[in-house]
């Protein structure tokens, strides 16, 4: 319960994970929640952020601001508060300031990949209200089970996003203009990214075009789909239930990938 803007607002707080006994500073992962924008809080990850830290990461774990309460571009402001924390207070804290890198699962997959745009495209950055803390090293991202276009979140055909979409940018997304051109917005600093999907994910088929997108970037990437045709528990974010082997592998590979950014 971290309050990393200092207001005392109960979606502003954050959790720290590392693994017992550290006594050193250890590259750390950032965790952006999913919940399709509308559900969720960091509470729901604390085992998932754990099993991360024993991996050998610093794991911060937070929460933000809701819609349709709250809609964007506010959420990615939190992001930048936690990551301006990162950059102030990260080395009392066992963080490596120097080897960050960032995880989101659903919108939060969507977030962390709108969230690294900014951080590496100075003319996207101006588009928003605050300055990203370019002493961070962002070294690598993971993309779990996300959309990455807006066309594609609201057109999906087996999950009512439609709705979602609406409660976090409002009906009218003309109203934002170039904002929420993500993929226009990548370039060939974008960081090095793991996409995973697997079979029974809703959102499957926006893996390989993410994939595709970023190589035509000249962006180093892989994209991984896990499960098989008759693991129906292999379905939307399955990463996160840590019942389950292939979870835990997931997390494994993801580990392995950013260690190879170290």
């Amino acid at each position: 319960d971290i309050d990393y803007v200092g207001r005392s607002d109960p979606f502003n707080l954050m959790d720290i994970y590392y693994p017992k006994g550290t006594i050193e500073r250890l590259p750390a992962i950032i965790s952006i929640h999913g919940g399709g924008y509308v559900y969720g809080d960091k509470d729901v990850y604390k085992l998932y952020c754990g099993f991360l830290a024993e991996l050998g990461f610093t794991v911060v774990n937070f929460n933000y601001h809701l819609a349709p309460r709250t809609k964007f571009p506010v959420q990615l402001t939190e992001i930048n508060s936690v990551m301006r924390w990162v950059a102030a207070n990260g080395k009392d804290h066992h963080i490596d300031t120097d080897r960050i890198f960032l995880v989101g699962d659903s919108a939060g997959a969507q977030m962390c990949s709108q969230y690294a745009a900014i951080f590496t495209n100075p003319s996207y950055e101006k588009l928003f209200s605050f300055d990203v803390p370019h002493e961070l090293h962002v070294r690598a991202i993971a993309l779990n089970c996300g959309v990455y276009t807006i066309e594609s979140a609201a057109g999906n055909k087996l999950f009512n996003t439609k709705g979602l979409i609406h409660d976090y940018f409002g009906k009218d997304l003309n109203i934002y203009g170039k904002m929420i051109d993500m993929l226009g917005a990548i370039t060939p600093d974008y960081p090095p990214t793991y996409i995973m999907t697997s079979y029974y994910d809703f959102f499957k088929a926006n893996a390989e075009p993410m994939y595709e997108h970023l190589r035509s970037k000249g962006i180093e990437c892989v994209c991984k789909c896990y499960g098989t045709k008759e693991q129906k528990y292999m379905g939307h974010v399955c990463h996160i239930n840590l019942n389950l082997e292939e979870a835990k592998q997931i997390n494994r590979d993801e580990a392995e990938f950013f260690k190879r950014k170290i």
